[in-house]
């Protein structure tokens, strides 16, 4: 399948010339041509940010939410809709501090979706403040004397709440990152995708070179099943004076995902708005819990 499938040529991008985001939506598109994802097939859900732009880029559905909270519409939509195809994208920004409870809360439900995070450790739609990922001693128009706080690893978090797959890319690396994106939506149940990416207008510091002076992927040899291993390499990163580990950390294939633990798809895999109501089994059944 051509990526040009998922093209908007008339869309009127606002990504600043040079943007990691450009290179991000180049993968996305390879990666859902390649698995062979139909326009039709798939909902792209997002919040507010540059990030969250991206699905106005694409064509396909698309449901734009509030600031970090896109990850709540993302999950009723799958479980409205289980044969769809539904990936979540935003920024740091927006995944990570707004909606940093909805993060949490999706990893513990395990739907079975797509979450991108386009991680260019600062606030690029609202003039370059600090993000909760940006590095100590980044200085911004607010953070005059730099930023003090130890970033926040969502890697890390992510493994310790049992994410059933965990990985992180580098949007220079258009290739890798594909093939990364293609692991991500085969993976079944929550898989979180962050992606390390410049931002060109903000963020002098982390840049392009920067990025892929301080990352390396994880060897061939390396074992992503286990938790343990997987949170200490999620530990590694250069504010410990190491790289960041760049592939997929950890993986869990055996938890059931949010649509299998509901009991109103035991029976019927169809959603309950294409369903039929039976009216004396409801009645039935209201008397039974009126009973109870």
């Amino acid at each position: 399948m051509d990526p040009e499938i998922f093209d908007m040529p008339h869309a009127d991008v606002a990504w600043c010339p040079g943007c990691g985001d450009f290179a991000i939506l180049k993968s996305l598109k390879m990666a859902l041509a390649e698995l062979e994802i139909k326009p039709q097939d798939l909902v792209m859900v997002s919040g507010i940010g540059q990030a969250g732009k991206t699905p106005q880029y694409m064509k396909c559905n698309m449901f734009n939410g509030l600031h970090g909270r896109s990850l709540s519409p993302a999950t009723a939509i799958k479980a409205c809709k289980p044969e769809m195809v539904v990936i979540n994208i935003s920024g740091d920004g927006c995944t990570y501090g707004e909606g940093g409870n909805h993060f949490m809360h999706t990893i513990r439900r395990n739907p079975d979706l797509t979450n991108i995070v386009n991680n260019n450790m600062v606030y690029g739609l609202t003039k370059g403040q600090a993000s909760p990922t940006s590095q100590e001693h980044f200085t911004t128009p607010v953070q005059v004397d730099g930023v003090f706080e130890e970033p926040f690893n969502p890697i890390a978090v992510a493994i310790s709440l049992g994410a059933s797959f965990v990985a992180r890319a580098f949007a220079g690396d258009i290739p890798q990152t594909t093939k990364l994106i293609k692991k991500a939506i085969k993976h079944k149940g929550y898989a979180l995708l962050d992606i390390l990416q410049p931002c060109v207008t903000f963020n002098k510091i982390n840049t392009f070179a920067w990025f892929k002076e301080n990352s390396y992927y994880l060897e061939e040899s390396y074992d992503p099943h286990d938790q343990s291993r997987a949170f200490k390499r999620a530990l590694e990163g250069p504010d410990g004076g190491g790289k960041f580990p760049l592939g997929v950390f950890y993986i869990n294939e055996n938890k059931r995902t949010f649509e299998e633990n509901l009991s109103v798809y035991a029976d019927d895999k169809s959603p309950l708005y294409e369903r039929k109501v039976d009216k004396d089994k409801l009645k039935k059944l209201i008397e039974q819990k009126r009973s109870i």
